[in-house]
């Protein structure tokens, strides 16, 4: 059974179910098509979420966070590679579905067209032959009438005594040229309607059945292709499950290698100064007088400081300003052993960097040899300022490094936790053979023993000379410890690393 033979009487339900399943086609393209945004939106949703808590900041600072904080900068990584597959899913959806689809579709509008226009143009062609043969019948049954009339005036003219041979003669030939021209009609009406026929028969048993044949197989593609896109649809997002499995299950990885009591050991291990908390303050009885002197004599005396310097500077040795810039001064304030630890990391990330300023100067070495062999390759010339630059930054490099590495010998060698360049800081002194009562820590209210502390850091915007009194120079890009904000003049007062104390501009340096 086909639609020519069985359904050759129901045009308009073939061409109404045709343009049915074409139009349930296109809105499967602009369902896909939709769903293809969403995914798109859904990722650029993801890419913001994971933009938005990801950690910034410098490498070396983000190294130093504890891994549970590290292992979520992993997650927020897992998921933009999450959102990258839903972005992959979106452009397999719109290739492979939409475009194909939307191609396969505007074929079939076309080729639906042709084929109702190549039944249209037959009944065309059949109602001309059907008008044809009702105008040759017309004429036939016409001339025919006029034939019998003709014959009945002769049959009048020969019954009347009237009438001569000659007008009998004539209404003879009258009729007999009626006669002929009524057998030319029916002739022509017979082969009209044998022409008729014939297309007729073609119309029903040939041109019709083939169109809507040819209708009854695109529909069954068109049929097929939307199941092909509806599996289409699942298997684009299932081909890359995978994908998907392996960001999920490395966020579960990363969880999982979590450990809670390797995350508390490691505060320790980095903050952990190895000073002793102090011993107790001892009594002293002023109503022995002498006695009491006698026993300030044997106390030990420590630097004077202000109490509330006191707790605010080893408030800053516990706890460092994330702000402080990474210099000499800054480690030496550090307690022993976070100073040896963090001078060991200085000196491997210089030795890394140096390792490959090194690398890149043998790199160009070899490439300026091969350029003065052969010049065709390109000018020696044009790599001195790079064989220059890498040789000021290994030269730097390993300035840098002979310096860390003599602080790093310099904190190697005691225990004890005072620098004394500085006097802000406590000491603490440990003796293995005295009474813990004898370590103690004297403080005192000095007003002499003033100390100024800096208020923030700056950096300078442009290089000043210092040259008028109280004023010190500075170099653009310099960090500088604030001191004293502007009060109105213009003028900040800021400290070099070097420790120089002067004023500059306000509007030359730029607060951090």
């Amino acid at each position: 059974m086909d639609w020519g033979s069985d359904l050759w009487d129901q045009q308009e339900v073939i061409e109404r179910h045709t343009l049915s399943g074409l139009e349930l086609l296109e809105r499967y393209v602009k369902f896909v098509r939709e769903r293809a945004e969403i995914e798109q939106n859904y990722s650029k949703q993801l890419r913001t979420l994971s933009k938005k808590y990801s950690r910034r900041g410098v490498r070396e600072d983000q190294d130093t966070k504890p891994s549970n904080q590290q292992s979520f900068q992993e997650v927020l990584n897992q998921l933009n590679d999450y959102a990258a597959q839903r972005e992959q899913l979106s452009e397999n959806m719109t290739l492979n579905i939409c475009v194909e689809l939307s191609r396969h579709l505007q074929e079939m509008r076309q080729e639906r067209k042709n084929h109702l226009c190549e039944v249209k143009r037959a009944q065309q062609n059949l109602e001309s032959s059907f008008k044809l043969l009702e105008i040759s019948k017309k004429r036939f049954e016409k001339e025919w009438r006029e034939a019998e009339k003709a014959n009945q005036q002769t049959e009048r003219v020969q019954q009347e005594v009237s009438s001569t041979k000659a007008d009998v003669e004539k209404a003879k030939q009258s009729a007999h040229l009626r006669m002929h021209v009524a057998d030319e009609c029916k002739n022509e009406y017979a082969s009209q309607l044998q022409r008729y026929n014939q297309e007729q028969n073609s119309f029903y048993h040939s041109e019709i059945p083939s169109a809507y044949k040819k209708l009854q197989e695109m529909e069954e593609r068109r049929i097929r292709l939307l199941a092909d896109g509806y599996v289409q649809l699942s298997e684009s997002e299932k081909n890359l499950l995978p994908n998907i499995n392996q960001c999920l299950d490395a966020i579960i990885s990363t969880g999982r290698n979590i450990s809670e009591t390797q995350e508390t050991l490691a505060l320790i291990e980095q903050y952990r100064s190895g000073a002793v908390p102090p011993a107790d303050v001892e009594f002293e009885d002023y109503s022995q007088g002498v006695k009491a002197a006698a026993s300030d004599n044997t106390t030990t005396h420590l630097p004077k400081v202000r109490i509330k310097q006191l707790f605010h500077k080893k408030n800053k040795m516990m706890f460092p300003d994330k702000n402080t810039p990474s210099s000499l001064e800054d480690l030496s304030r550090l307690p022993l052993d976070q100073r040896r630890r963090r001078l060991q990391e200085k000196i491997d990330d210089i030795q890394k960097e140096l390792q490959r300023e090194t690398e890149q100067s043998d790199a160009l070495m070899k490439m300026k040899d091969v350029y003065e062999q052969n010049s065709q390759l390109g000018d020696p010339s044009s790599l001195q300022p790079q064989i220059a630059e890498t040789a000021h930054n290994i030269t730097r490099l390993r300035g840098e490094l002979n310096k860390y590495q003599g602080q790093l010998s310099e904190a190697g060698g005691g225990t004890l936790q005072h620098d004394a360049s500085s006097s802000e800081y406590i000491t603490v002194l440990s003796d293995p053979i005295g009474s813990p009562s004898e370590n103690i820590y004297e403080c005192e209210f000095d007003e002499d023993f003033d100390i100024e502390v800096p208020i923030g850091q700056c950096t300078a915007l442009y290089d000043f000379d210092g040259g008028s009194e109280g004023a010190v120079s500075m170099r653009a890009g310099e960090q500088l410890s604030l001191m004293l904000e502007d009060q109105g003049d213009g003028w900040v007062r800021v400290q070099r690393a070097s420790g120089d104390v002067g004023y500059v501009p306000a509007s030359y340096i730029q607060i951090i």
